[in-house]
């Protein structure tokens, strides 16, 4: 190695070059950071288990987003329409059961009086066979056995044949490029930009269930059965507005949710709590984040931090505001999965 290269690898650091792209931007690396104006999930997990923990809750917002899907359509999945198979007892002519022990009397003089025909009539077939090889030539023979091949052939049910269009091989490879596809996948993994902290973005369409009643029908499902769901996972929090974590843009952000939640006209007025949390920014008053949220909800609807209706969460990740509405926040252990599943 010569002495310029020595000094073009300590100038460099350890020299490695850097790839650019034909444009010359750096080569981007990692998942894409979360922005304003998405939906999905806010996810706490043990440190250093970030990719452990979005492989984890891929897997379960996968299954209980397809649970909610078949509540509300059950034909919507092509595997929810299969045909009951039909609880009929078949029996066999030559089954030597001991089920056929408990039949009655009459039905053994009947079988009886049947067998004694069978063996009359199999003994004159076999005299009138025997004739009719007398009569036939070689040739005819022959001939006979390919019309009887042929008949047994036709009389027996043919088998469903599955028809493929296209080879294993593409098919496998066109699942492949959907994965990789981000427009065509329902959960996407963000960059949230803080540690132990993972974001997954939903692709939501009208018919879809919300961020909201998937984490619910979670919550719900973990606290009567107990079980264990993840490893790494510690809290699962829906997240319908995304925006920029300032007071100006959240209040203009929560208004269209707030008038879904907490209507003015309204017969019973709800009682309400506003949680807060806020992770890499300390530029932003707390205070002021949560007066600016309360008085955002119209007057009918008032403030009850001991036992509120609805729980309003604002968590703040660097300069993003992520704000979601859910119920029983304090009775399902604040949406801890660990404790839930924990709990006796």
């Amino acid at each position: 190695m010569s002495g310029e290269e020595k000094g073009r690898g300590g100038a460099n650091g350890k020299g490695k070059k850097r790839k650019y792209l034909p444009h010359g931007k750096p080569v981007r690396k990692g998942l894409y950071p979360v922005r304003p104006g998405v939906q999905g999930f806010f996810i706490t997990c043990d440190g250093g288990r970030e990719k452990q923990a979005t492989n984890e809750a891929l897997n379960l917002l996968d299954r209980f987003y397809e649970e909610l899907l078949y509540k509300k359509n059950p034909e919507a999945a092509s595997g929810m329409n299969h045909s009951k198979p039909l609880n009929k007892k078949i029996t066999f002519d030559d089954s030597d059961s001991e089920s056929d022990s408990g039949s009655s009397g009459d039905e053994d003089e009947k079988e009886e009086q049947t067998d004694i025909q069978n063996s009359e009539e199999k003994s004159e077939t076999v005299a009138s066979t025997e004739q009719e090889k007398e009569l036939v030539t070689p040739k005819n023979e022959e001939k006979g056995g390919e019309q009887i091949r042929e008949e047994n052939e036709e009389s027996q049910p043919k088998k469903a044949r599955v028809e493929i269009e296209k080879p294993i091989d593409e098919l496998i490879a066109e699942e492949l490029r959907e994965m990789g596809d981000r427009k065509k996948r329902k959960f996407v993994a963000l960059d949230s930009g803080c540690n132990g902290v993972i974001f997954i973005q939903m692709q939501r369409s009208e018919e879809d269930p919300s961020p909201v009643e998937i984490v619910q029908h979670m919550m719900n499902w973990a606290y009567t059965t107990k079980k264990h769901m993840s490893r790494f996972i510690l809290r699962v929090l829906p997240v319908e507005i995304v925006c920029y974590a300032s007071e100006e843009e959240i209040e203009k952000a929560i208004k269209p949710l707030f008038e879904k939640y907490f209507p003015e006209e309204s017969s019973s007025p709800k009682k309400f709590a506003v949680l807060y949390d806020a992770r890499a920014n300390t530029g932003i008053d707390r205070m002021k984040i949560i007066n600016a949220v309360a008085k955002s909800v119209p007057k009918p609807h008032k403030v009850d931090l001991s036992n509120p209706d609805k729980s309003i969460i604002v968590q703040i990740a660097k300069t993003n505001c992520m704000v979601g509405v859910v119920e029983k926040y304090k009775e399902l252990s604040k949406f801890n999965l660990r404790q839930l599943t924990s709990q006796q």
